[in-house]
């Protein structure tokens, strides 16, 4: 364990493509919201040590081992996609400007490689699976049949909006970390409004260490999940009025969820170590859909990356017990289900659509209020 917040970037360096330089007369593409953000995440050094999308021979060493070519521990594949057409355009074109959907020109793609990969063999490496009914192995079926490699310069932010406002770069974090005195951190990922079991997770992680950072993921997710402005807002009101001072920072990651399971799981402690973190949580089925991976592979795929400078913490699922009196997790508390206070992800949802709100030791009476007030708290 560290015992102050010296922890070092992925790969020794915080990556920094932050530059100003002239975009004039460039061939230009539009990419998604999910592809600008990553171009942002790059050059702000939160993937640190990427400084680009990855070439080709990077790329397959991610798909078929989980790590760079150089052997560093990365399991999740960052790429650009394009179509045919785009991609003959692309080879006579040493720079090429990437503008975001509303037409920014946000960074220069310097072209390094354009190459073709094989789909299903990417969707077995990184999600074990091409089963369609994974959201994970359905986007890589989907995209354009070609991938671009090479380092960009960011050269413009996007326009600012609300839900951008708690967006935070590693080195903001660093320095907001340092400013609350805080040496020892805690991260916890979330794509969920704050259930209070999760709240007591939380807590409980920090009365061994300086503080909390928590990081809800913020972009493309699957149908039936909470939409963004519903997580960033309860998180926001849990923090106000149930946290002591000093205590919790609230940031957000704006990128797509995966849903990879343990890969995602290597993949969100590499980022947080960016973002300069000690510890994360990593809870049963981190990053997991349906019953696609074993709810403690996120857990065991940590024994292969021991290198890794951020230390994972394992906590079981919380919840209330009303014989305990507390909120406990099954390694403390011997009594039946049926005075557990749980609720699954379906039951809580069908419960909001009938407008119903669910018990206090679930959802925080404020925190259930935000979900209830908003007309489409979950993606379609």
């Amino acid at each position: 364990m560290l015992e102050n917040n010296s922890i070092k970037a992925h790969g020794g360096v915080l990556v920094n493509r932050i530059t100003k330089i002239d975009s004039t007369g460039l061939f230009s593409i539009n990419i998604t919201e999910d592809l600008a953000n990553d171009v942002e995440n790059i050059a702000d050094g939160i993937f640190s040590p990427l400084e680009g999308f990855l070439g080709k021979q990077d790329f397959e060493s991610v798909v078929s081992r989980g790590r760079l070519a150089n052997d560093l521990a990365w399991t999740i594949p960052i790429v650009l996609d394009v179509d045919k057409e785009t991609a003959f355009k692309m080879k006579d074109a040493q720079d090429v400007l990437l503008k975001n959907p509303d037409g920014i020109g946000i960074a220069v793609l310097h072209v390094n490689e354009i190459f073709a990969f094989d789909k299903e063999k990417t969707a077995q490496g990184v999600y074990g699976s091409t089963d369609l009914s994974h959201p994970g192995v359905a986007y890589t079926i989907s995209m354009k049949d070609f991938l671009v490699g090479g380092k960009i310069d960011f050269i413009q932010r996007p326009n600012d909006t609300e839900i951008r406002n708690n967006r935070l770069t590693p080195t903001q974090t660093r320095e907001s970390f340092a400013k609350a005195g805080w040496k020892t951190i805690c991260a916890f990922q979330t794509r969920n409004p704050p259930h209070v079991a999760h709240e007591m997770l939380q807590k409980t992680s920090i009365t061994t260490r300086d503080g909390v950072f928590v990081n809800p993921v913020i972009g493309m997710k699957k149908s039936g999940d909470f939409v963004d402005e519903v997580i960033v807002k309860s998180y926001e009101i849990m923090i106000k009025l149930y946290y002591p001072e000093n205590r919790c920072k609230l940031g957000t990651l704006h990128t797509q969820m995966k849903y990879a399971g343990p890969k995602e799981a290597i993949h969100h402690a590499i980022i947080r170590q960016n973002y300069g973190c000690t510890h994360i949580i990593i809870g049963r089925d981190h990053a997991g859909v349906g019953k696609f991976y074993d709810p403690m592979a996120a857990q065991k795929i940590f024994d292969i990356y021991p290198e890794l400078e951020i230390s994972p913490v394992f906590f079981p699922a919380f919840f209330y017990c009303r014989k305990c009196l507390t909120y406990t997790t099954p390694k403390a508390c011997p009594h039946d289900e049926d005075v557990k206070e749980q609720i699954s992800g379906t039951a809580l949802r069908e419960m909001i659509q009938n407008g119903q709100a669910p018990s206090k030791f679930i959802l925080r009476p404020e925190v259930a209020q935000v979900i209830l007030d908003h007309p489409k708290p979950f993606v379609d």
